[in-house]
């Protein structure tokens, strides 16, 4: 992990690459793909799923008791069904981009204009951008 400064142009930058963007993009796709069929299941997408922490909450601190086992196993199978849009119980490289496009949009557009220190994991797309970003200063000085 690292500590670093962005904002959603940053986010949107990298986006908008679309070279870079979908390298990073496939590069997690076949990461995730363990059989190797160009198709990503539930099951090879659990972890990933999960680790979003979309109920984390206070300073990193879950609330276990909040959701009921059953209620967070409809969470995930829902980010899931996002993920595969054609509803076929598998999610595909152009699936997986296009929701990936949509969420780190989302994630540029609450980042907003203004600068954040933010911690990033190493290999997270947020830290690609970051790396991206900064490769593209390096060039124009």
């Amino acid at each position: 992990m690292s500590v670093e400064i962005l904002d959603g142009s940053t986010v949107r930058s990298f986006v908008e690459d679309e070279g870079a963007f979908n390298s990073s993009v496939d590069g997690r796709f076949a990461a995730l793909d363990a059989d190797r069929d160009g198709l990503l299941s539930y099951a090879e997408m659990a972890g990933e799923l999960m680790s979003l922490r979309v109920l984390e909450k206070h300073f990193g601190v879950d609330d276990a008791g909040a959701v009921a086992p059953g209620e967070l196993a409809a969470l995930y199978r829902g980010l899931f069904a996002r993920f595969d849009r054609d509803g076929s119980g598998k999610v595909d490289r152009h699936e997986f981009r296009a929701e990936m496009r949509e969420v780190m949009l989302a994630v540029a557009n609450g980042l907003g204009f203004l600068p954040v220190q933010m911690v990033v994991e190493e290999g997270s797309f947020l830290k690609v951008a970051v790396d991206r970003e900064l490769g593209q200063l390096a060039k124009a000085a």
